[in-house]
């Protein structure tokens, strides 16, 4: 019955104490004795002990699993802010100042801030990373096989984001720069193909198919693969066009030559204006749509093809206008040729058929060539020549002048003629030093080429020499003449001592010609004819008139060659100086 109530649970507040007083009751009512008694209270304190101990042990353990969750805690907050990049976090409490479940509960929302932190500057990252992996796969040329980035978790600084923002400027950059270059070879490549007459969209398409205007422009290949062929295709357009420029100014320029040859009337040559205005363009000049095209060039080949056909049949008269050229050319430099025989060879050849026209006519250019060559070379002295003849010209007027009896009259003209003698003996005082120095010119210019300058067919040296000779003639003549005078004076003077004075006598009627133009050859007849003796002796059997073809219209040696007569001089000096008079 006691066990009972000692079990009955409306037992108000049983403590150790109660509970202890009623088992001792149990044991009275029982007998146990006391070592039964002091066994079972051991017994009890025992279980009373493990029971402690089991709590202590939970607690102990409780405690440890918190301080590791603080630790813990703690760590991962230390991890976050060493990857977020920060040094310290405002408001976590000091390990010793609050309980582990307080210190537990003000670093939880630090943690949680930090992660959401964490968690948006992963973001950041892999957006920014995102990104600087598209523009290196557009730049490598590998953007369809782009990959997600993988974001590096333990640093998440704001450095190391400004490192890939920076990093990500200068790859927005260099794909600018690099799209900019696309643009402009493709704007290139564009232009080039117009000039060519080529299709722009398959050229630019067998690059790579994002260069068409059908995509948008930052949907355009920047890769170094794109770049690399943009720059081989713009070179090698270009190379054709620098081709296709050299051979449209061939054809043009034959083309205008086969035009000159055959008189070709402008309204023909009109029709290849497009053509023929850019025969002296540079490559960078032509920019006109379709000027260099392959259906304009093949239509010039054939326009030459058929100019030059044209050209076959007509061989002789353009051979024969070519020959004329190159006597035209001779005749200016004053240099006999056989025109007659080289006329008859072109004549042979043409007819024979064993040259080809085109060889012909590429001899006679060379000819040509050479010609203006040999009379550039003679120009110098051939202006010399000129000046000498003027001179002597010059110098046979104002001989005429000095016997004219009339040339002091006050009649019409006179004061011009007067003028003229002075102007004349100022130019005949330079003709000796104006012939040396067309000798030493003439001289020079035989030594270098080895042949002897001739003036139509006369050696120019022995001209001069023959002109010296005369020269020479004249003034011994002069003397003699002077001489003579002196003499008569001296007589007369004699004659006025013995007999007195006596009348002069009359002047004998002058008999020289009237003051003016001269014709050629006049009052030289018979220096011409010694002249030509002279060459004749020298240069074998040379007619007179170098076969009836000599220029009429120009002496071949200066007029005043002859050497002054005997009757000439007399009445010159009579003409100049009077006798002196009987007192």
């Amino acid at each position: 019955m006691a066990a009972l109530d000692a079990e009955n649970p409306i037992v108000g507040q049983i403590s150790c104490g109660s509970l202890l007083q009623q088992l001792q009751q149990i044991w009275d009512e029982v007998g146990e004795t006391d070592e039964e008694r002091d066994n079972m209270l051991l017994q009890l304190e025992q279980e009373c002990l493990d029971v402690y101990r089991r709590k202590v042990d939970l607690a102990v353990k409780s405690r440890a699993h918190l301080l590791q969750t603080l630790a813990d805690a703690r760590v991962e907050l230390t991890n976050l802010l060493s990857a977020l990049g920060e040094k310290t976090y405002v408001g976590i409490p000091e390990k010793t100042s609050e309980t582990i479940k307080e210190q537990l509960l003000a670093i939880a929302p630090a943690l949680e801030k930090l992660w959401k932190q964490k968690e948006e500057r992963i973001k950041e990252f892999f957006d920014v990373q995102s990104q600087i992996q598209k523009i290196c796969s557009e730049i490598a040329g590998t953007s369809d096989q782009v990959e997600s980035p993988a974001v590096d978790e333990t640093d998440l600084s704001m450095k190391k984001l400004d490192e890939f923002h920076a990093q990500l400027q200068d790859l927005q950059k260099e794909k600018s720069d690099r799209l900019h270059k696309v643009l402009e070879f493709v704007s290139t490549v564009h232009d080039i193909c117009a000039v060519l007459g080529m299709d722009f969209f398959t050229t630019v398409t067998e690059v790579h198919p994002s260069l068409n205007d059908s995509t948008g422009v930052q949907s355009k290949s920047i890769s170094n693969d794109t770049l690399s062929r943009l720059v081989k295709t713009v070179l090698a357009l270009k190379e054709d066009k620098k081709q296709r420029l050299q051979k449209l100014q061939e054809l043009a320029t034959q083309l205008i030559d086969l035009w000159n040859l055959m008189d070709t009337p402008p309204e023909e040559r009109s029709l290849f204006d497009h053509f023929t205005c850019n025969i002296s363009a540079s490559v960078d000049e032509v920019t006109i749509p379709g000027a260099l095209a392959s259906d304009l060039i093949e239509q010039a080949e054939v326009e030459v093809e058929r100019l030059d056909q044209l050209k076959a049949s007509r061989m002789k008269e353009i051979a024969f206008k070519k020959q004329s050229e190159l006597e035209e050319i001779f005749a200016h430099a004053h240099v006999e040729i056989d025109t007659e025989a080289a006329r008859e060879k072109i004549l042979s050849l043409i007819d024979s058929g064993n040259v080809e026209p085109t060889e012909l006519l590429s001899d006679m250019d060379n000819q040509i060539v050479k010609a203006k060559e040999e009379a550039l070379s003679r120009k110098d002295i051939l202006d010399k020549v000129e000046k000498w003849m003027s001179a002597c010209e010059e110098e046979s007027w104002l001989d005429d002048y000095n016997r004219d009896e009339n040339r002091y009259n006050a009649s019409r003209g006179a004061h011009l003629n007067l003028k003229r003698a002075e102007k004349a003996r100022v130019l005949v005082n330079k003709i000796p030093a104006l012939v040396d120095s067309l000798v030493a010119k003439t001289r020079v210019w035989e030594q270098e080429r080895g042949i002897t300058f001739t003036y139509d067919g006369v050696p120019l040296l022995a001209m001069l020499d023959e002109y010296a000779m005369l020269r020479q003639d004249r003034e011994e003549e002069k003397r003699r003449m002077r001489d003579q005078k002196k003499f008569h004076e001296q007589v007369n003077k004699e004659q006025e001592s013995i007999f007195g004075a006596t009348p002069s006598p009359a002047r004998q009627p002058s008999t020289k010609k009237v003051v003016g133009p001269r014709t050629n050859g006049g009052g030289a007849n018979g220096a011409a004819s010694r002249r030509l003796s002279l060459n004749a002796h020298q240069n074998g059997s040379r007619s007179i008139n170098r076969d009836g073809r000599r220029d009429s219209s120009r002496p071949a040696a200066p007029v005043n060659y002859v050497a002054i007569s005997k009757e000439d001089a007399a009445s010159h000096i009579s003409g100049t100086e009077p006798l002196p008079s009987t007192p």
